[in-house]
């Protein structure tokens, strides 16, 4: 039950659309304006810098909040690593918006950050490498998620850190594969086709 208490309440942060909120707030429509996408990227470049960053910085801390709690709730380490994942999926998957949400990007920095610093450090700077090597965002980012299991391995405990790996790095690799051949952020205009 404490497993399933954190997994709840981890799901239930990450599941929270600040960015739609921030643009309804200003009469906006995020998943219609844009890229479409409801996260920070397309908060900065639809309601402004401030608001994006004042999103960026929320879905991060609730990527952080979920791990706390969940350790909290599940009196272990292991639930916050449960709780952690749980955020990604729901802030790619938020049952506030029928499913849709953002490409897990903040939510899942603020996951590592809490977890394991390094973890995030290290996913960056191959984010970073792989981009330069392909000069595809979405390619690079697809691919360290992919990667995120043995990553997370390579840093802590095997067993709980691979399932930790793949719990944060699958909803972000669905979230980024249907863009595999993309080498540019979209355009507003092409909205309906990074779907």
């Amino acid at each position: 039950m404490d497993y399933l208490n954190a997994l709840l309440a981890g799901y239930f942060f990450g599941s929270l659309p600040f960015a739609y909120w921030f643009g309804l707030l200003q009469g906006k429509n995020l998943m219609a304006e844009g890229s479409g996408n409801v996260g920070a990227l397309n908060a900065l470049r639809v309601l402004g810098v401030i608001p994006g960053l004042m999103v960026l910085l929320l879905d991060v801390a609730k990527g952080l909040m979920a791990v706390a709690i969940g350790e909290f709730l599940g009196k272990s380490f292991e639930a916050g690593l449960l709780a952690g994942a749980a955020a990604v999926w729901g802030h790619c998957f938020s049952a506030w918006l029928l499913g849709r949400g953002g490409k897990g990007l903040a939510p899942a920095a603020g996951v590592l950050l809490a977890v394991k610093p390094l973890m995030l450090l290290f996913s960056f700077a191959l984010i970073g490498l792989i981009y330069l090597l392909s000069r595809s965002l979405y390619r690079a980012i697809a691919l360290v998620a992919l990667c995120l299991p043995v990553i997370a391995a390579s840093v802590g405990q095997a067993t709980p850190y691979i399932w930790f790996g793949f719990g944060v790095g699958i909803p972000i690799a669905l979230r980024h594969l249907p863009e595999w051949n993309r080498r540019s952020l979209p355009k507003p205009k092409e909205r309906s086709q990074s779907r």
